[in-house]
C-alpha cells in the first residue's frame, strides 16, 4: 500500500516546559508543537517554515519576557488555540520579512495581549493570510511610525495590521480574515483596531475575499486639534480589494480623529450588523474615500463628539447605501455629507442632529460646519436619496438640508427644525 493511500501525519511534540518547547523548535521532525501548560518569560522566537504551534487544554498561554516581541512567523506556519502575551506595545505575532513568500499563515482561535502585524516588505513578494478567530485583548500600535498617507492625513497602524508595503504592483498578498476582535468596551486598543491595506496606487495590493469582525474598540490617542493624523476602528486602506467586509459586532472609537469604519480601498459589499459609535471629536461613523459598491448598515450610527459626522463620501464612488438610523450630538456634526457623485441612498429610520455650528476635520483641514442632517456639498450629486423617519435638527438656525450640489430624486418623509437651545 502506497503512502499516497495513507499520507503521513505530521509529527507532534507535546511540551509543558520552556526547555522542552525550545528543544521542539529545533527538532525538524516535530512539525506541530503542542503546548500543554502555560510557559512564562519566553524570549521571542521564530517558527521555522512548515512548523505550527497549538495549545492543548483550556487557556494555555505563552508569556513573553518583558520588552520582547512574540512569535515570528516565516512561511507556512500556524498558531491554534493559544493565548500569547507581550507588553501591549510589542508585537505578539509578527513575520520575518527576509523570506520570499509567506506561503500560507494560519491563525485559529488565537488570543493576544500585544499586536498582530503581518507585513510584505523587504524580501516578501507573496503569500496568503488565513485567520479564523483572533482576539486582541489589548495592544498599542502608536509607536509604529510608518503610516500610509493620503488625502492630507496619515493612518495609524492597528492592533491587527496586514499591510503590503511593496512598491511593486506585481507583489500580491491575499487573505481570508474571519472573527477578528480588538479591545474591550471602555478599554480600547490604542491606535487603529483592524488595519488592512496595500502600498497605494503605484504599489502592491492586498486582496481579501472576506473580512469579518466581531467587537472592536479603539482609541487612536491622537492629540486634540491634530489635523493630519487619523485612526480607524476597521480601516480598509488604499490598495486593498475586498469582496465582502462584515462587522458582526459593535465597532466603537473613543478619541479625536478616530473614524469608526473607513474605506480607502475597493470593496464590493460592506455590511454592518451592529452599532457603529464614535465618542471623539471629528470621529466619523462611516467615511468613504474609495470604491464601494454596496453598503448596508443595519444598526444605528451614532456620534457624540464635536464635528463627528455620521456618514461621508469625500472621494471615490458609492453605488448604493442603506442605513438604519443616523444620530449625531456635537456641534459641526453633520448627519450625512456628500461631496462626490454617488448612486442611491436609503435611510429607514431618520437622520437627527443635536449640535450647532462647529469645527470638523475635512481632508486634513479643520473647517466650520453646521450640523445639518443632510448636506450635499459642491461637486456632490446623488441619483436618489430616500429618508423615512425624517430629517431633524435640534438647534435653532441649523438647516435640516444643506443643498449645494444636486439630487435627481429626493424623498423625505418629514423635515423638522428644532426650537431648542440657541447657543
Amino acid at each position: 500500500m502506497s503512502t499516497r493511500d495513507h499520507p503521513a501525519v505530521p509529527q507532534a511534540a507535546a511540551v509543558s516546559t520552556r526547555t522542552d518547547f525550545l528543544a521542539a523548535l529545533r527538532d525538524d521532525a516535530a512539525r506541530i508543537i503542542a503546548v500543554e501548560a502555560t510557559l512564562t518569560s519566553v524570549a521571542s522566537f521564530s517558527l521555522p517554515p512548515g512548523k505550527s504551534i497549538e495549545g492543548r487544554g483550556e487557556d494555555v498561554r505563552i508569556r513573553f519576557a518583558a520588552g520582547e516581541d512574540g512569535v515570528v512567523l516565516t512561511r507556512d506556519n500556524g498558531i491554534t488555540n493559544l493565548r500569547l502575551e507581550t507588553d501591549r506595545a510589542r508585537a505578539a505575532i509578527l513575520n520575518d520579512t527576509s523570506v520570499s513568500s509567506l506561503g500560507t499563515l494560519r491563525l485559529r482561535d488565537v488570543t493576544t495581549v500585544g499586536r498582530v502585524r503581518i507585513l510584505a516588505r523587504d524580501a516578501v513578494r507573496g503569500g496568503h493570510v488565513d485567520v479564523d478567530g483572533l482576539d486582541v485583548i489589548d495592544a498599542d500600535a502608536r509607536p509604529e511610525t510608518e503610516r500610509p498617507h493620503r488625502f492630507g492625513v496619515s493612518v495609524l497602524q492597528g492592533a491587527f495590521t496586514l499591510w503590503n508595503m511593496q512598491r511593486d504592483q506585481e507583489v500580491q498578498i491575499t487573505g481570508t480574515l474571519l472573527r477578528l476582535s480588538a479591545g474591550r468596551d471602555g478599554a480600547p486598543v490604542s491606535g487603529s483596531g483592524i488595519f488592512v491595506g496595500g502600498a497605494g496606487d503605484a504599489g502592491g495590493w492586498v486582496t481579501v475575499d472576506r473580512l469579518e469582525t466581531g467587537a472592536v474598540y479603539s482609541n487612536g490617542g491622537i492629540a486634540p486639534g491634530t489635523p493630519d493624523q487619523i485612526s480607524g476602528g476597521v480601516f480598509v486602506v488604499h490598495a486593498c480589494r475586498a469582496k465582502t467586509v462584515r462587522n458582526r459586532g459593535p465597532v466603537t472609537t473613543y478619541g479625536p480623529n478616530d473614524m469608526v469604519l473607513d474605506n480607502w480601498g475597493s470593496v464590493e459589499r460592506w455590511i454592518a450588523n451592529a452599532p457603529v459609535t464614535s465618542f471623539g471629536p471629528s470621529g466619523i461613523g462611516f467615511v468613504n474615500f474609495g470604491a464601494l459598491m454596496d453598503l448596508r448598515v443595519d444598526a444605528p450610527i451614532e456620534t457624540f463628539g464635536k464635528g463627528a459626522r455620521g456618514f461621508n463620501v469625500y472621494d471615490g464612488t458609492l453605488e448604493s447605501g442603506e442605513f438604519s438610523r443616523i444620530v449625531t450630538h456635537g456641534d459641526g456634526a453633520v448627519g450625512i455629507q456628500i461631496s462626490k457623485p454617488i448612486g442611491h441612498l436609503l435611510v429607514r429610520n431618520g437622520i437627527e442632529t443635536f449640535g450647532g455650528v462647529g469645527e470638523s476635520l475635512v481632508k486634513g483641514v479643520v473647517m466650520s460646519l453646521p450640523a445639518a442632517a443632510l448636506s450635499i456639498k459642491p461637486g456632490g450629486y446623488a441619483q436618489s436619496i430616500e429618508v423615512t423617519g425624517g430629517l431633524t435638527t435640534n438647534r435653532v438656525g441649523i438647516p435640516p438640508i444643506e443643498m449645494q450640489g444636486g439630487v435627481s430624486s429626493l424623498r423625505v418623509s418629514d423635515i423638522a427644525t428644532g426650537a431648542g437651545d440657541p447657543k
